[in-house]
């Protein structure tokens, strides 16, 4: 059962709520002991300042007025403030016992005159804030407020705080929502190409927006789907190439074979058409082996038998075949290998196909009267370089580089000049590589291409080496 993914837009709303819950919970906590503070320090300036309107009052009205004193006491216990007044013959007094036991422990019972107490002095477990002043002759007052007095205010504070966070806590929810749809958007859409490269086709493309790493993404989709389609295109020319190599001899196998069998042709004919099926059967067994030995080269059963062999011999042998083959055509034909041995690493079968092949192809192209060079060099750090030039059409300076992709110069080229069926030089390429050397194309002195393949000296011993 395939697990059901969270989609990017969740991810993002659920990665910003959980940023914006951890910046809330840290801000609750410094929040809490700062309105703490807050709301205690706002209750004792006010008391404090009220003590000072206070004192003032008395001094002008004093002790004596029972108006003032009343109207001020009123005032102050709307606030949940007590007054405690304090004589010389009575001794601190107020409406509040708890209050006024609270001005005791601040020191209000031996204040002096001018003095200003501001205390927090705890009485039953309650604590309280004490704002004092000492007046003439002996007297005071206190202004005595519970701490929970306080706590009113503080709850003031943390509900503003707490709807604050809260509506923090919303916008990132929001904020997350739609950047994870924003971010989402372009992602879909890439996704939605990719489906239909998954269905075949080929022609779509990703827009490329968003974030860079969103647009990267997209742009490497499109990429993707044109090599795919370069490469399917490829693929189909040289289908059809095969098809069209492999139905030439079968044509004409099919044919003779069928004028023998119906005793059409006798005689000289019959052995003549003899003649033709084994030519073209041949033909198409080394089609059909260099087709799959071009299957198998990417795969791990291919082996090669990697031995210390004279590369100066196999080219002599090489080059005694193609001599005759190419008088045979009208082609001159030059060999150019140095005397004595030449040791390079390699397996002798293969890297004579490889020359074969390459010698196959300068043949096809290459005029009546013109050469064809096979040469063999050994370069200062040891090891060969061996060469086939022509003196063909070539090719253009752009299609060298290509040169040994599968069918890439039979598709360009098919139209223009005998051809092949685009499987040789692919082939090459891969034999010459797995033997650990290198083969490239260019042009050749003699008007042609050609194609150098490079093979160092090893430490490998005989037997059979994997590929």
């Amino acid at each position: 059962m395939t697990r059901r993914r969270v989609s990017l837009a969740v991810r993002i709303t659920v990665l910003c709520l959980a940023v914006a819950g951890v910046a809330v919970l840290v801000a609750g906590v410094v929040s809490a002991s700062l309105v703490r503070r807050t709301g205690e320090q706002v209750l004792r300036t006010s008391m404090s300042a009220q003590a000072d309107v206070l004192a003032s009052q008395l001094d002008e009205t004093g002790f004596g007025s029972r108006v003032g004193l009343a109207k001020v006491t009123d005032v102050v216990r709307g606030q949940g403030i007590s007054v405690v007044l304090v004589r010389p013959r009575t001794g601190p007094t107020g409406g509040d016992p708890a209050a006024v036991r609270a001005a005791v422990e601040a020191g209000l019972a031996r204040i002096d005159a001018g003095r200003v107490i501001s205390a927090k002095p705890t009485v039953a477990g309650q604590e309280y804030l004490v704002e004092a002043r000492g007046e003439a002759a002996g007297t005071g007052f206190a202004l005595v407020a519970p701490l929970q007095v306080a706590r009113s205010t503080q709850r003031l504070l943390a509900r503003d705080i707490l709807f604050a966070l809260g509506a923090g806590l919303l916008v990132a929810a929001v904020a997350g929502l739609v950047l994870g749809r924003l971010l989402a958007r372009p992602l879909r859409r890439t996704a939605g190409v990719a489906a239909t490269m998954r269905q075949g086709r080929r022609d779509l493309r990703a827009p490329v927006e968003g974030p860079s790493e969103v647009a990267e993404v997209a742009s490497a989709v499109n990429e993707l789907a044109a090599a795919l389609q370069q490469s399917e295109s490829r693929q189909r020319e040289f289908l059809l190439s095969v098809s069209h190599e492999l139905r030439t001899p079968l044509t004409a196998v099919h044919g003779f074979a069928e004028s023998v069998a119906d005793g059409v042709v006798t005689g000289e004919d019959a052995r003549h058409a003899g003649q033709t099926i084994l030519r073209e059967s041949q033909r198409l067994e080394r089609l059909v082996s260099d087709l799959l030995d071009l299957a198998r080269l990417g795969a791990d059963e291919f082996r090669l038998d990697l031995a210390e062999i004279d590369v100066s011999d196999t080219a002599r042998r090489c080059a005694e075949v193609w001599q005759v083959r190419c008088e045979r055509a009208g082609v001159r034909f030059h060999a150019e290998i140095p005397d004595g041995p030449m040791p390079v690493v390699a397996d002798a079968r293969r890297l004579r196909q490889v020359l074969d092949g390459l010698a196959e192809n300068a043949l096809r192209v290459t005029p009546a009267g013109a050469p064809i060079t096979l040469s063999l060099a050994a370069p200062a750090g040891g090891g060969a370089v061996l060469q086939v030039r022509d003196g063909g059409p070539g090719l253009a300076p752009e299609d060298y580089a290509i040169a040994f992709e599968r069918g890439a110069l039979n598709a360009k080229y098919r139209g223009s000049r005998p051809v092949g069926s685009g499987i040789g030089l692919a082939l090459a390429h891969g034999l010459v590589t797995r033997m650990g050397g290198t083969i490239s194309a260019g042009p050749a002195p003699e008007g042609g291409a050609a194609f150098t393949l490079t093979l160092a000296r090893g430490s490998h011993g005989d037997g059979e080496v994997p590929g």
